[in-house]
């Protein structure tokens, strides 16, 4: 074998393991873009996530009719995609968890629109803590899904 093939082939075995160790040390930073649920009623949908969590909507990328985009205070996107829903099982141990800036105000804000909540445990227009001392409630949307709000965020 020539002295040019065995650099070429020692130069692409060096490659190759420099390339298998970086694949093994890579480890991804991660965060939210945004999340899509599918809903039933998009009008219904659109001004609970307005009126009830003060979301703000955007325009949407999409141009699509079937769906509406809403921000979060982070920046974080909410898209409403009107579909069927078929196959979706909703349960509250598969939920959105938001934090919000006062909670005694947001409660109150509930009880004021007559929103239905509770506590993890099910107790109607309750709160409850977490383990690690965050306060919390559970509302759900005009489709049934669960969404946590608390105090875990610090504005």
């Amino acid at each position: 074998m020539n002295l040019l093939l065995t650099k070429r082939i020692l130069f692409v075995i060096i490659l190759l393991a420099t390339l298998e160790v970086n694949a093994q040390d890579y480890k991804p930073q991660v965060k939210t873009d945004h999340i899509a649920i599918v809903v039933a009623d998009l009008p219904a949908s659109a001004q609970f996530y307005s009126e009830i969590l003060g979301l703000d909507e955007i325009t949407n990328q999409t141009k699509k009719t079937n769906i509406r985009w809403f921000t979060l205070a982070d920046g974080v996107e909410l898209h409403l995609i009107n579909r069927s829903k078929e196959g979706i099982q909703l349960i509250k141990d598969v939920h959105l968890a938001l934090a919000v800036n006062d909670f005694e105000a947001f409660v109150n804000m509930l009880r004021e629109k007559k929103v239905n909540f509770e506590n993890w445990p099910g107790e109607a227009n309750s709160t409850n803590s977490r383990p690690d001392g965050v306060r919390q409630v559970y509302i759900q949307d005009p489709d049934g899904y669960w969404i946590e709000i608390n105090d875990a965020a610090r504005f």
